[in-house]
Protein backbone atom coordinates (compact mmCIF):
# COMPACT_ATOMS: atom_id res chain seq x y z
CA UNK A 1 0.00 0.00 0.00
CA UNK A 2 3.00 2.31 0.74
CA UNK A 3 4.57 1.86 -3.09
CA UNK A 4 4.78 4.81 -4.00
CA UNK A 5 6.75 6.19 -0.71
CA UNK A 6 10.58 6.51 -1.27
CA UNK A 7 12.64 3.24 -0.42
CA UNK A 8 14.44 3.02 3.26
CA UNK A 9 18.25 2.96 3.56
CA UNK A 10 18.69 5.28 0.94
CA UNK A 11 21.05 8.45 1.64
CA UNK A 12 19.01 11.66 0.97
CA UNK A 13 20.18 15.38 0.33
CA UNK A 14 19.03 18.48 2.75
CA UNK A 15 18.42 20.87 0.68
CA UNK A 16 18.36 24.30 2.68
CA UNK A 17 15.96 26.35 0.19
CA UNK A 18 13.55 23.83 1.25
CA UNK A 19 13.66 24.57 4.71
CA UNK A 20 13.64 28.00 4.38
CA UNK A 21 10.38 27.94 2.04
CA UNK A 22 8.56 25.97 4.80
CA UNK A 23 9.57 27.86 8.17
CA UNK A 24 9.16 31.51 6.25
CA UNK A 25 5.56 30.36 4.90
CA UNK A 26 4.71 28.62 8.60
CA UNK A 27 6.00 31.61 10.08
CA UNK A 28 4.09 33.91 7.59
CA UNK A 29 0.89 32.75 7.98
CA UNK A 30 0.98 33.13 11.88
CA UNK A 31 1.84 36.40 11.79
CA UNK A 32 -0.80 37.63 9.18
CA UNK A 33 -3.78 35.57 10.22
CA UNK A 34 -2.97 37.11 13.91
CA UNK A 35 -2.69 40.53 12.61
CA UNK A 36 -5.99 40.17 10.29
CA UNK A 37 -7.98 38.95 13.48
CA UNK A 38 -8.76 42.85 14.00
CA UNK A 39 -7.29 44.53 11.26
CA UNK A 40 -9.45 47.08 9.15
CA UNK A 41 -9.82 46.25 5.49
CA UNK A 42 -6.55 48.98 4.07
CA UNK A 43 -4.37 46.56 6.15
CA UNK A 44 -6.07 43.41 4.85
CA UNK A 45 -5.00 44.73 1.26
CA UNK A 46 -1.31 45.47 2.76
CA UNK A 47 -1.21 42.32 3.62
CA UNK A 48 -2.31 40.96 0.55
CA UNK A 49 0.57 42.99 -1.55
CA UNK A 50 2.97 41.81 1.10
CA UNK A 51 2.22 38.01 0.08
CA UNK A 52 2.31 38.49 -3.69
CA UNK A 53 5.72 40.22 -3.06
CA UNK A 54 7.00 36.87 -0.68
CA UNK A 55 5.53 34.31 -3.00
CA UNK A 56 7.00 36.26 -6.28
CA UNK A 57 10.54 36.19 -4.30
CA UNK A 58 10.44 32.73 -3.66
CA UNK A 59 9.61 31.03 -6.94
CA UNK A 60 12.74 33.27 -8.65
CA UNK A 61 14.28 30.21 -7.43
CA UNK A 62 12.22 27.46 -8.82
CA UNK A 63 12.45 25.85 -11.70
CA UNK A 64 10.06 26.12 -14.66
CA UNK A 65 7.42 23.66 -13.75
CA UNK A 66 7.14 24.50 -10.64
CA UNK A 67 5.97 28.12 -11.08
CA UNK A 68 3.19 26.93 -13.53
CA UNK A 69 2.36 24.49 -11.29
CA UNK A 70 2.07 27.31 -8.42
CA UNK A 71 0.21 29.67 -10.96
CA UNK A 72 -2.24 27.05 -11.60
CA UNK A 73 -2.56 26.09 -8.15
CA UNK A 74 -2.89 29.88 -7.11
CA UNK A 75 -6.01 30.57 -9.82
CA UNK A 76 -8.27 27.24 -9.32
CA UNK A 77 -7.55 27.31 -5.13
CA UNK A 78 -8.81 31.67 -5.90
CA UNK A 79 -12.00 30.61 -7.56
CA UNK A 80 -12.71 27.59 -5.37
CA UNK A 81 -12.54 30.30 -2.61
CA UNK A 82 -15.05 32.78 -4.37
CA UNK A 83 -17.15 29.67 -4.75
CA UNK A 84 -16.38 28.22 -1.28
CA UNK A 85 -17.17 31.27 0.69
CA UNK A 86 -18.68 34.16 -0.39
CA UNK A 87 -21.13 31.79 -2.82
CA UNK A 88 -22.17 29.09 -1.09
CA UNK A 89 -21.00 30.21 2.59
CA UNK A 90 -19.35 26.82 3.98
CA UNK A 91 -17.11 29.16 5.82
CA UNK A 92 -17.21 33.16 6.12
CA UNK A 93 -14.13 35.21 6.29
CA UNK A 94 -14.71 38.41 8.82
CA UNK A 95 -15.45 40.88 6.20
CA UNK A 96 -17.81 38.28 4.31
CA UNK A 97 -14.90 38.42 1.43
CA UNK A 98 -11.69 36.98 -0.14
CA UNK A 99 -9.07 38.38 1.43
CA UNK A 100 -6.71 39.99 -0.68
CA UNK A 101 -3.64 37.80 1.00
CA UNK A 102 -5.74 34.39 0.19
CA UNK A 103 -4.48 34.25 -3.24
CA UNK A 104 -0.55 34.58 -2.90
CA UNK A 105 -1.06 32.67 0.13
CA UNK A 106 -2.37 29.38 -1.57
CA UNK A 107 0.39 29.91 -3.92
CA UNK A 108 3.10 29.79 -1.07
CA UNK A 109 1.17 26.94 1.02
CA UNK A 110 1.05 24.97 -1.97
CA UNK A 111 4.73 25.76 -2.71
CA UNK A 112 5.68 24.57 1.07
CA UNK A 113 4.17 21.22 0.63
CA UNK A 114 5.89 21.05 -2.64
CA UNK A 115 9.13 22.23 -1.08
CA UNK A 116 8.92 19.66 2.20
CA UNK A 117 7.45 16.72 -0.42
CA UNK A 118 10.94 17.55 -1.80
CA UNK A 119 13.10 17.87 1.32
CA UNK A 120 15.61 15.13 2.38
CA UNK A 121 13.51 14.71 6.24
CA UNK A 122 10.42 13.58 4.49
CA UNK A 123 12.06 11.58 1.70
CA UNK A 124 13.74 9.73 4.35
CA UNK A 125 11.39 9.47 7.17
CA UNK A 126 7.87 9.14 4.32
CA UNK A 127 6.76 5.65 6.30
CA UNK A 128 7.10 7.70 9.94
CA UNK A 129 5.49 10.59 8.63
CA UNK A 130 2.61 8.84 6.97
CA UNK A 131 2.06 6.52 10.43
CA UNK A 132 1.78 9.86 12.24
CA UNK A 133 -0.16 11.78 10.02
CA UNK A 134 -2.96 9.51 9.10
CA UNK A 135 -3.12 8.34 13.34
CA UNK A 136 -3.61 11.78 14.10
CA UNK A 137 -5.72 13.04 11.78
CA UNK A 138 -7.77 9.50 12.37
CA UNK A 139 -8.09 11.09 15.78
CA UNK A 140 -9.00 14.05 14.85
CA UNK A 141 -11.47 13.08 13.03
CA UNK A 142 -13.25 10.45 15.22
CA UNK A 143 -13.17 12.71 18.24
CA UNK A 144 -15.45 15.23 15.75
CA UNK A 145 -18.12 12.80 15.22
CA UNK A 146 -17.76 11.06 19.45
CA UNK A 147 -20.47 13.54 20.26
CA UNK A 148 -17.48 15.43 22.72
CA UNK A 149 -17.49 18.41 20.33
CA UNK A 150 -20.27 21.05 20.75
CA UNK A 151 -19.85 21.27 16.79
CA UNK A 152 -19.78 17.72 14.93
CA UNK A 153 -17.76 16.91 11.84
CA UNK A 154 -19.43 14.55 9.71
CA UNK A 155 -17.53 16.86 7.33
CA UNK A 156 -13.98 15.98 8.20
CA UNK A 157 -14.74 12.12 8.41
CA UNK A 158 -15.61 12.23 4.34
CA UNK A 159 -12.54 14.64 3.84
CA UNK A 160 -10.50 12.48 5.36
CA UNK A 161 -11.82 9.43 3.81
CA UNK A 162 -10.57 11.40 0.29
CA UNK A 163 -7.73 12.30 1.96
CA UNK A 164 -6.68 8.36 2.17
CA UNK A 165 -7.05 7.56 -1.29
CA UNK A 166 -5.39 10.46 -2.75
CA UNK A 167 -2.09 9.78 0.04
CA UNK A 168 -2.17 5.60 -0.73
CA UNK A 169 -3.67 6.03 -4.62
CA UNK A 170 -2.14 9.49 -6.03
CA UNK A 171 0.76 10.27 -7.71
CA UNK A 172 1.92 12.95 -5.19
CA UNK A 173 1.71 11.62 -1.57
CA UNK A 174 4.34 13.49 -0.61
CA UNK A 175 3.11 16.59 -1.62
CA UNK A 176 -0.08 15.56 0.32
CA UNK A 177 1.51 14.35 3.61
CA UNK A 178 3.21 17.79 3.54
CA UNK A 179 -0.27 19.65 2.81
CA UNK A 180 -1.59 18.27 6.05
CA UNK A 181 0.79 20.15 8.10
CA UNK A 182 0.92 23.18 6.82
CA UNK A 183 -3.25 23.31 6.03
CA UNK A 184 -3.93 22.48 9.55
CA UNK A 185 -1.70 25.17 10.69
CA UNK A 186 -3.31 27.76 9.26
CA UNK A 187 -6.51 26.50 9.84
CA UNK A 188 -6.73 26.08 13.70
CA UNK A 189 -4.66 29.15 13.82
CA UNK A 190 -7.05 31.17 11.11
CA UNK A 191 -10.66 29.60 13.15
CA UNK A 192 -9.09 30.34 16.61
CA UNK A 193 -8.52 33.82 15.90
CA UNK A 194 -11.68 34.22 14.03
CA UNK A 195 -10.37 35.32 11.03
CA UNK A 196 -13.06 33.11 9.07
CA UNK A 197 -14.88 30.24 10.18
CA UNK A 198 -17.06 27.20 8.85
CA UNK A 199 -20.14 26.76 9.02
CA UNK A 200 -22.17 24.08 11.51
CA UNK A 201 -23.59 22.45 8.87
CA UNK A 202 -22.21 21.98 5.34
CA UNK A 203 -24.58 23.79 2.97
CA UNK A 204 -24.04 21.22 -0.02
CA UNK A 205 -24.30 18.18 1.65
CA UNK A 206 -26.30 19.30 5.56
CA UNK A 207 -23.95 17.42 6.95
CA UNK A 208 -22.37 18.47 10.79
CA UNK A 209 -18.87 20.53 10.28
CA UNK A 210 -16.14 20.85 12.34
CA UNK A 211 -14.27 24.56 12.62
CA UNK A 212 -12.30 23.30 10.75
CA UNK A 213 -12.87 20.32 9.92
CA UNK A 214 -10.46 17.45 10.14
CA UNK A 215 -9.38 16.33 7.00
CA UNK A 216 -9.38 19.67 5.48
CA UNK A 217 -5.89 18.76 3.99
CA UNK A 218 -7.90 16.50 1.62
CA UNK A 219 -8.70 19.95 -0.51
CA UNK A 220 -5.25 20.77 -1.00
CA UNK A 221 -4.82 17.32 -2.67
CA UNK A 222 -7.52 18.30 -5.29
CA UNK A 223 -5.30 21.79 -5.55
CA UNK A 224 -2.43 20.07 -6.15
CA UNK A 225 -3.94 17.51 -8.91
CA UNK A 226 -5.31 20.50 -11.13
CA UNK A 227 -1.83 22.51 -10.51
CA UNK A 228 0.37 18.95 -11.91
CA UNK A 229 -2.69 17.92 -14.56
CA UNK A 230 -2.69 21.43 -15.67
CA UNK A 231 1.09 22.01 -15.98
CA UNK A 232 1.79 19.65 -19.01
CA UNK A 233 -0.48 21.44 -21.36
CA UNK A 234 0.61 24.42 -20.18
CA UNK A 235 3.83 24.06 -20.70
CA UNK A 236 3.55 22.27 -24.26
CA UNK A 237 1.94 25.40 -25.18
CA UNK A 238 4.35 27.91 -24.33
CA UNK A 239 6.50 25.74 -25.99
CA UNK A 240 4.45 25.47 -28.92
CA UNK A 241 4.07 29.69 -28.69
CA UNK A 242 7.79 30.03 -28.59
CA UNK A 243 8.72 27.53 -31.39
CA UNK A 244 5.87 29.62 -33.31
CA UNK A 245 7.86 32.65 -32.21
CA UNK A 246 11.36 31.58 -33.35
CA UNK A 247 10.18 30.19 -36.78
CA UNK A 248 8.09 33.82 -37.72
CA UNK A 249 11.53 35.46 -36.49
CA UNK A 250 13.40 32.83 -38.93
CA UNK A 251 10.73 33.74 -42.06
CA UNK A 252 11.58 36.87 -41.31
CA UNK A 253 15.30 36.69 -41.11
CA UNK A 254 14.92 35.15 -44.78
CA UNK A 255 12.57 37.52 -46.31
CA UNK A 256 15.13 40.54 -45.44
CA UNK A 257 18.11 38.69 -46.19
CA UNK A 258 16.62 37.75 -50.10
CA UNK A 259 15.57 41.52 -49.87
CA UNK A 260 19.03 42.70 -49.58
CA UNK A 261 20.37 40.51 -52.16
Amino acid sequence: MLRHFPALNVAYSHNRRDYFIAVFTFVCVAICLLSDAHAAIEKQNALGVCGWVFLIALLLGEPIDVRVQVGIAVIFATIGEHFASPFMGGYTYRFHNVPAYVPPGHGMVYLTAVALARSGLFLRYAREITQFVVTVCGAWSLWGISGIPDQGDAVGVMLFCVFLVYLFKGRSPMVYLAAFFITTWLELIGTAVGTWKWAAIDPVLGWTQGNPPSGVAAWYCLVDAVAIGGAAPVMNGLKNVREWLKSLKTRKNAYQSAGSE
